[in-house]
């Protein structure tokens, strides 16, 4: 029987290595995988990529991973927000690189990457700064860029529920990113409020099937980012 369960949030992520590129689910606070990205700061790995749709609020979750300078490139779509003052600073100084995505092309991309598609052509940011190196042709009279497909070596996403083979679902919205991510990355670590048996969960509502998580690791009550910022919480 396949029990993807892992004990804890720091066992989960423990064997992250130095230069690994990760993919972090959320969209703002919905569906950030604060307790992962908190025990990935606690482990120490650096010199990471990450792709996500942002950069974290505060100085708690991904913004603390940033503040923590174990982050040297960023693949993002909204690199500043109100309460995002770490990755400003950091890329200001040149210590991260920015490779600023339109939302919907960075969403393609992750999951082409995970379908297996290398490359695909979209008209977004032709004729922007965005397009600039970017192989550009036409198609029946409109211009269209070459994008990349992206992967990664983990993706960290949060869940409400999974089951114990690694089934899981989420709590609308903060669904977001992580059914695509969970496919484009070589080790997928979900976190989740409840881990329940198989056959508990109802096959119709899983989102993201057990085939690409590789472990579960329960969090029964997960920190909220603007609860955290809120409060003055900084971290570690």
């Amino acid at each position: 029987m396949i029990d993807k369960r892992i004990r804890n949030a720091a066992e989960a992520v423990a064997d992250i290595t130095d230069g690994s590129s990760i993919m972090i689910g959320g969209f703002g606070e919905a569906g950030s995988p604060i307790e992962l990205i908190h025990a990935l700061i606690d482990q120490g790995a650096s010199d990471l990529t990450i792709i996500s749709n942002n950069t974290g609020s505060g100085e708690v979750g991904l913004a603390a991973l940033l503040k923590s300078r174990r982050v040297t490139k960023v693949i993002c779509s909204f690199p500043k927000s109100a309460n995002s003052t770490v990755f400003p600073e950091l890329y200001g100084e040149g210590f991260t690189e920015l490779e600023l995505v339109p939302q919907g092309t960075l969403a393609e991309r992750i999951r082409a990457g995970g379908a297996g598609i290398p490359a695909f052509y979209t008209p977004t940011a032709v004729g922007t700064q965005l397009a600039a190196g970017k192989e550009e042709r036409e198609f029946k009279g409109r211009r269209y860029l070459l994008e990349h497909g992206l992967t990664a070596d983990f993706a960290l996403i949060k869940g409400s529920k999974a089951d114990t083979h690694g089934n899981v679902v989420y709590n609308k919205t903060a669904r977001n990113f992580a059914p695509i991510m969970a496919m484009a990355a070589n080790t997928t670590i979900a976190q989740v409020k409840e881990v329940v048996q198989p056959g508990v969960l109802d096959p119709e509502t899983v989102i993201t099937p057990g085939i690409f998580v590789e472990r579960v690791t329960e969090i029964a009550e997960p920190s909220h980012e603007s609860a955290l910022i809120e409060a003055g919480v900084t971290y570690p």
